[in-house]
């Protein structure tokens, strides 16, 4: 095993740069050679007389969870050594800036703070569907990158629901950095994705105050204090925060998980489309409970039991984010009512959906008359009143609800990028009539986004007519 490696020295064939990062856990490394078509670092943990077994923890779960691991928000895995002889860990280095250090340069502007938030709920989105949890969000371990998009780093108290939780084995269940660490850590759980949501409304009540919501505990009983005490509503702190981000934040920060956003991508659609949420009380929080909401709140932690274990997919699966593509133009087509029906079934199947209704329509002409009806504005009015109109006889909550009516000349594309920009899980749309000539379906739209979207779709047909004697067989048009 080197002793005390330094720049220039050379492990396994890595030679090494230099040190960028010494942090009471480890060491990190630029490494120089070998070339993998991206630069690279090398972790090695600190070891020896007077160093804590925690620094090997983890050091192994990282190097464990790493490889089980890809993505665009994830550094990708180059080595690993052998920890008998020499442990360290050789990954991606991401080019960027920590979120911790841009917190440094003063506050956010809200459009910033929504846009920041939406990325980082897409990163957990995705460690989510691969079955792991972050368990350490927060801005020293997130990468703003330089294609603004954001990387996680530093998977040392991850757990892969997949593979040996070694920290749940050492009973170590609040490891992690006190001012983020979520109720269900404080209580014992290490199984729940939400708590990378509530991890994440305390990043994003930190960069919109500059504050933390319950400080710095320095004591277990500290700690459980977020299990009941309800934190300064963030427009008290700042009066730059708007309602909506307002309402996102505490949300978030629910004590109770199950009063949170359900899922990461549900977080991600609504920072991104503010316009869109439906506020709640905590929009307008002005203040915490008073004191007897508080010993309400106080009282019922006192029965707080850990939640039953599950599989992060299975959290995500519960919390579907389905998309019908509505033909505003057509509101007549005997489609519609079919669609309708599909759409009503398919949300049947679970409480925690979200429903995004779109409808994409050419561009108005540029000459467009001068009354109203006949404007951009006014086109895109009477569409998004069609759409409502369609949406009606679900008799769905606005909080579940979400109209876009969107201009574009191909909305085979546009359906497709919206889909992929907000994780939809389910496409709903019609076919063409099957009194179109056959080859009309390889044109459509249904079969362009069937061939293309990266989720399920579910193409409602009309079904064929039956024969009757003059019907004939060889009509062109059937």
């Amino acid at each position: 095993m080197t002793e005390n490696p330094a720049p220039g020295s050379e492990i396994d064939g890595f030679r090494l740069g230099e040190c960028i990062h010494t942090g009471a856990q480890g060491r990190i490394f630029r490494v120089i050679s070998p070339d993998h078509g991206f630069p690279t670092i090398m972790k090695l943990p600190r070891l020896g007389a007077f160093e804590p077994r925690e620094n090997l923890i983890s050091f192994e779960i990282e190097a464990m969870i790493i490889p089980a691991l890809s993505g665009d928000h994830i550094p990708r895995f180059v080595a690993a050594g052998d920890l008998a002889k020499t442990p360290y860990l050789v990954t991606e280095w991401i080019e960027g800036e920590s979120l911790e250090s841009t917190l440094k340069r003063g506050p956010f502007a809200p459009d910033e703070i929504a846009r920041i938030g939406a990325e980082i709920a897409d990163a957990i989105h995705e460690l989510h569907l691969q079955e792991a949890i972050h368990f350490d969000l927060k801005p020293d371990n997130l990468v703003l990158k330089k294609n603004g998009g954001v990387a996680l780093i530093d998977f040392g108290l991850a757990h892969h629901a997949r593979l040996p939780d070694l920290l749940a084995e050492e009973k170590r269940f609040a490891a992690g950095s006190a001012p983020y660490i979520s109720p269900e850590q404080v209580l014992g759980v290490r199984t729940d994705p939400r708590s990378d949501i509530f991890a994440l409304g305390v990043v994003l009540y930190e960069i919109s105050t500059g504050e933390l919501p319950f400080g710095v505990p320095a004591t277990m009983a500290g700690l459980r204090d977020r299990l009941w005490l309800d934190p300064v509503p963030p427009r008290i702190r700042s009066r730059e925060v708007p309602p909506w981000l307002q309402e996102i934040i505490l949300r978030c920060l629910e004590p109770n998980a199950d009063d949170r956003y359900q899922s990461a991508a549900h977080l991600a659609f609504d920072l991104r489309h503010p316009e869109q949420l439906a506020l709640t009380a905590r929009a307008h929080k002005s203040g915490r409970a008073g004191l007897f909401g508080q010993i309400r709140r106080w009282w019922r932690t006192r029965s707080a039991r850990p939640a039953l274990p599950m599989m992060p997919t299975a959290q995500v699966g519960r919390t579907p984010v389905i998309m019908v593509a509505v033909d505003t133009m057509h509101p007549d087509d005997p489609r519609q009512p079919m669609l309708q029906r599909a759409t009503a079934q398919a949300l049947s199947l679970s409480p925690e959906f979200r429903l995004i209704c779109v409808s994409v329509i050419r561009a108005a002409p540029v000459a467009a008359g001068a009354n109203i009806a006949e404007s951009a504005s006014g086109i895109h009015l009477d569409h998004l009143i069609r759409l409502r109109h369609w949406v009606e006889p679900l008799r769905l909550p606005a909080r579940r609800l979400s109209l876009h009516v969107i201009e574009s000349p191909r909305p085979e594309g546009t359906l497709l990028e919206f889909a992929s920009s907000n994780h939809v899980d389910l496409i709903l749309l019609g076919a063409p009539s099957p009194t179109q000539h056959t080859l009309a379906w390889w044109r459509s739209v249904a079969s362009s986004v069937t061939a293309n979207a990266r989720c399920s779709v579910y193409v409602v047909r009309i079904p064929e007519p039956k024969p009757t004697p003059d019907s004939g067989y060889g009509d062109p048009h059937i």
